[in-house]
């Protein structure tokens, strides 16, 4: 698989922020995503806490995934439609964690999941057959099967606060992948049909769920 340039400069740009993040406690603080800090008028930590990571696992574990879904996206749209999908997703993720947290001036994250799951969607879309397999599940299943399941995955962490995991950013960023390469592409309405119907309901249960107060 090839590292093309502009997969190459997301995550370079991610390793430099990332490095100076782990060094300097005072850059972390001031760029992480912050409820208070955003409502404050900080808007540019909605961009910046993308680009931010916890330690050296989380940063790799999110480029890892990068590397391996952005050429697919790449092949498909080219880099400037790629990069766009990223941050469109970046900031989708951003979006939806401040509705979703906005009366908990204290809540924070940071991290480029929201974009790399966007990007990770936007691949789903594009090549539903194909297969992938986690760790935990060694035989391989449909692309598509194993998204719908991680956005229910993402609903449940949600309602029950699993974990010291940004579910909200990994969910908004998905909706920002799908919706962005429906507007590149809304062929695949009619050649999609099933696929894009099938990964529609998880955010159609979210919103639901949250119009219910169940969530």
């Amino acid at each position: 698989m090839n590292l093309h340039w502009a997969t190459l400069a997301i995550i370079a740009a991610n390793v430099v922020v990332s490095l100076r993040g782990f060094k300097d406690i005072n850059f972390f603080e001031r760029y992480k995503f912050g409820i208070g800090a955003i409502q404050a008028g900080q808007k540019d930590r909605m961009v910046t806490s993308g680009f931010l990571h916890v330690d050296l696992s989380h940063l790799f574990l999110n480029m890892f995934t990068l590397y391996f879904f952005a050429d697919v996206v790449i092949r498909w749209f080219g880099p400037a439609k790629f990069l766009l999908i990223y941050f469109v997703s970046l900031l989708a993720g951003s979006l939806l964690a401040l509705f979703f947290h906005k009366k908990e001036p204290y809540y924070s994250a940071v991290g480029a999941s929201g974009a790399v799951t966007g990007i990770l969607y936007a691949a789903i879309l594009l090549q539903p057959d194909m297969q992938l397999a986690l760790m935990f599940i060694p035989i391989p299943l449909p692309a598509y099967i194993l998204g719908i399941l991680y956005m229910l995955y993402s609903i449940y962490g949600m309602k029950k606060r699993l974990g010291n995991i940004g579910h909200t950013a990994h969910f908004g960023g998905a909706i920002g992948g799908y919706f962005t390469t429906l507007l590149f592409m809304p062929s695949l309405f009619a050649t999609d049909t099933l696929m894009v119907i099938l990964l529609a309901l998880p955010i159609l249960m979210l919103f639901a769920l949250e119009k219910l107060g169940k969530i």
